[in-house]
């Protein structure tokens, strides 16, 4: 499984130039702690030009100017091109940032329906949008236009999902874009240019930077680019909505969470253990909407720690290439210490760890690996259950009542996802209205193409998924005419 990808160029214009930059950011598996690879840091000249690039393809009508049927069809092939190598994105993923193989060897099919589906919006970005004026005979026509050039900015823990899921309203809407992914998790995305090369996307329309935050901040405050998406931690998102504040700039934040699961006492509590990792712990804990705060009754609060805790501990961790490992190492040194740090703050604000603790995992001596840990006797103030942590790190919050339960659920910065167990959906759906989050999930999680996805509070601005998330990446335009 080992690879290497040793490069010095970015994709600019629609092919692989030398990087101007002499600088390199190496690639590490988490999961052996070997450097592996190394990709340019980009500088002010790797910037400007994949702006100018991206900036000529969409002014030359190449494909802004075809129609988002036309468009479609690109899509359509780019989505059969990025299925076919997903393979070869899975183990890419796998050793950039140790997701274990049984989840990254999906995402490329996955990222394929996204365009798919976005193919399948043509009609919604074309349409024929006729509204009269009351009372006359006057009407408004009103046209989406696309934005011009986006900036897409990608997390390491789905490198290629969060990257598709704003690249292809972008391109279905007629954007051209530069995309930069994390530092972290580079060399996925050279398969994606290669899948979409292979599709004829015309030269200029995608565009690859790497590097580091200094050179995602020049992207962000260059002056060709029209739009910026990111997803990543709410403190980066901050820093990045200051900047496009100061320029007038449209800009979606999909950002941190801290969510709640809540287990109401109806609940089948196996029923619940057995999509926890799912729900609560996917990806080794490291995806946004975790619900990483387990709410339990104080009738059965002992008998959620101990299926939570039975759970975590009998799920398999270790090498993320055997597709029976559940949970594998951090994506970095850094990432596995800010765990670690946690785990000791938990157990110094008193809370009681039910499973895990400090220390490797049993049988690893090599890897950014911690022990998958669940803390009970946690009070919702303590740092623990306030901060997000992650990783595989859970905790389990007593609840009074209902009442209880919805005040500890929205006492957080975070809003992004969420979930209720329960017997009895109809109930849950309406308490589900009372959370203080932009999705909830009833008796499991997941997010819907279709729907819309995006957090409240600190958790993030704009929406992606559905035919909203098109809306970030076109300009309204009204032509008032006589009838």
């Amino acid at each position: 499984m080992a690879l290497t990808a040793f490069h010095d160029d970015l994709f600019i214009g629609g092919e692989w130039v030398r990087a101007h930059s002499s600088s390199r950011t190496p690639i590490v598996n988490p999961a052996t702690e070997e450097v592996w690879g190394e990709v340019p840091d980009a500088d002010s000249h790797d910037v400007d030009a994949a702006v100018a690039a991206a900036s000529d393809a969409f002014k030359s009508g190449v494909w802004s100017g075809i129609g988002a049927a036309k468009r479609a069809e690109y899509l359509l092939r780019f989505a059969d091109e990025l299925a076919a190598r997903g393979e070869q994105m899975g183990v890419t993923i796998t050793s950039e940032n140790g997701t274990p193989i049984s989840e990254s060897k999906a995402a490329a099919a996955h990222s394929a329906g996204i365009l798919r589906y976005y193919a399948g919006l043509a009609d919604y970005v074309d349409q024929d949008d006729r509204r009269p004026f009351a009372g006359t005979t006057r009407y408004t026509q009103v046209y989406r236009e696309p934005r011009g050039v986006c900036l897409l900015i990608a997390p390491w823990n789905f490198p290629l999902t969060l990257v598709m899921v704003k690249l292809a309203p972008a391109l279905i809407a007629g954007c051209t874009v530069v995309i930069k992914p994390a530092s972290e998790t580079p060399v996925d995305l050279r398969v994606l240019i290669d899948a979409a090369v292979a599709a004829g996307i015309p030269a200029g329309v995608i565009n690859l930077l790497t590097g580091g935050r200094a050179a995602g901040g020049l992207m962000v405050a260059h002056p060709g680019i029209a739009k910026v998406a990111f997803t990543g931690s709410t403190g980066a998102g901050k820093i990045i909505a200051g900047q496009c504040a100061q320029l007038l700039r449209p800009v979606t934040l999909e950002l941190g969470g801290k969510s709640a699961s809540i287990i109401l006492p109806d609940a089948n509590i196996a029923d619940f253990a057995s999509v926890l990792n799912r729900t609560c712990l996917r990806n080794t804990g490291q995806t946004c909407y975790n619900s990483t705060r387990v709410l339990a009754p104080r009738s059965l609060y002992s008998d959620v720690v101990d299926a939570v805790a039975s759970t975590v501990a009998a799920t398999p961790i270790g090498d993320p290439f055997d597709p029976a490992t559940v949970y594998g190492p951090s994506a970095s040194a850094a990432q596995r210490d800010r765990v670690t740090d946690y785990i000791k703050i938990g157990l110094a604000e008193g809370a009681v760890a039910a499973t895990g603790g400090l220390g490797m995992p049993d049988g690893l001596d090599r890897g950014f690996f911690v022990r998958p840990t669940v803390f009970a006797n946690v009070d919702n103030s303590m740092r623990i259950a306030q901060e997000e942590i992650f990783g595989p790190v859970l905790v389990v919050i007593p609840y009074d009542d209902e009442d209880d339960a919805v005040r500890i659920a929205n006492d957080s910065a975070y809003g992004l996802g969420g979930s209720i167990f329960t017997s009895d959906p109809d109930h849950a759906e309406q308490l589900a209205r009372r959370i203080e989050t932009g999705s909830m999930g009833i008796n499991f999680y997941g997010s819907n193409l279709a729907a819309p996805f995006g957090g409240w509070k600190e958790s993030g601005l704009g929406m992606e998924y559905g035919p909203e998330a098109i809306g970030a990446y076109v300009r309204m335009k009204s032509i008032h005419r006589e009838g």
